[in-house]
């Protein structure tokens, strides 16, 4: 199983990104799918969370701002970002509750990253 992220990039404050996750691989079944973030010195951090049944859940930080949203027949999640601000910047995780095929377990996965800047 395998988490790709994409639509990272350099945007002024006030702008927009899109973050895409898809999901390849032999999979059973997903139940969560989120995005965290890691600004450099901190912690990783969630940011969002979708559930199977379509349920979300935000930082207060970015509530308002940020949409997650899910693609259940591409088993690809998203990520709207509007109104960025600086301290937005940060690499973002794409992360996955995943149970493979043939198996009766879950794992949480992870992508590989992709970087966000917020910059004038």
């Amino acid at each position: 199983v395998q988490l790709v992220e994409s639509g990272g990039g350099l945007v002024q404050p006030g702008g927009s990104l899109r973050l895409s996750c898809a999901t390849s691989g032999s999979i059973g079944s997903i139940n969560s799918m989120g995005w965290y973030r890691q600004a450099p010195g901190k912690q990783r951090e969630l940011v969002a969370t979708i559930t199977s049944g379509g349920g979300t859940n935000y930082a207060d930080s970015v509530k308002g701002r940020f949409t997650i949203s899910r693609d259940y027949a591409k088993n690809t999640v998203y990520l709207q970002m509007n109104s960025l601000k600086p301290e937005d910047t940060a690499v973002y995780y794409c992360n996955g509750l995943i149970r493979p095929s043939l198996t009766t377990y879950t794992r949480n996965y992870w992508g590989q990253g992709t970087q966000v800047t917020v910059s004038s």
